[in-house]
Parts: structure tokens; sequence; C-alpha cells
């Protein structure tokens, strides 16, 4: 009894763990909850803040590193209370100049971009530059 466990263990073992496949982890793609640019002037801004739904942040400059954060709980309570109020309408002209800022947020599946900041987008560009400031740090 005990010789057939002995010659066969050693053949079913490799047979049994080539039919297995190995469970890959799937990652899940990251669902933008909003994203703000911030393009233009003389300064050539190109400023980028895209929040993810988890929490978490990418930040990146025309210059320097992109950086990905996560964002403390208050943070993130208070991003969200903004979004509440926040009415995205519709894209402006681009006025006669050169020396102006564009504004560009997408949420909720709609993008606009502004010069003017709308009192609704105030709140919400506020905090999202605070959070720039606050974790994107060239190296």
């Amino acid at each position: 009894m005990r010789i057939w466990r002995i010659v066969l263990l050693p053949v079913l073992v490799p047979v049994l763990s080539t039919s297995m496949a190995p469970a890959q982890a799937e990652v899940a793609p990251k669902r933008v909850l909003v994203e703000l640019r911030k393009q233009g002037g003389f300064a050539g801004l190109n400023d980028r803040v895209i929040v993810f739904g988890n929490g978490c942040a990418r930040l990146s400059r025309r210059t320097g590193p992109t950086v990905d954060k996560c964002l403390t709980a208050k943070e993130e309570r208070r991003l969200r209370g903004h979004l509440r109020h926040l009415k995205i309408g519709r894209s402006q002209r681009a006025p006669q100049g050169a020396d102006f800022i564009t504004f560009t947020l997408a949420y909720d599946k709609r993008r606009a971009s502004v010069y003017d900041l709308p009192s609704t987008w105030q709140p919400v560009v506020r905090h999202l530059d605070q959070i720039m400031e606050k974790y994107w740090a060239p190296d």
C-alpha cells in the first residue's frame, strides 16, 4: 500500500501544479474622483492634480517629479464636501491676450475649461491648490 504512494506522489504533484493556473492579483482601474489642470500664463504653468476615488492623489507640475500621495481623512471629507456643491457648466471662450491661466476641471463625467473661476469652483480649486502645495515637493 505504501509503495504506490511513494511512486504515484512524485508523478501527481507536478501534474496537479501545472494544471492549476496561478492566481493573479487583478488590479482594478483607479476611478478618478476629480481632476484639476492649471495651464498657461507667462510662467508656463502646467499643474495637474488628480484625486482618485480611494483618496489618493497624483500631483505633477511642468518641472519636477510626479508625486503620488494619499490624502488625510479630513482632507478627503473636505474635498468631497466642496464637490457636492460644484457645478461644472460650460467651457468659456479664450479671452484675447496672452497672460491667461486656463483652469480645467473634470468631475462626475463632465469637463470644462474656464479663465475666470465660477463661485462653485473656487473652494474646490483652492483646496486642490493647498493639496498641491502640501504634498508636491521637488527632490
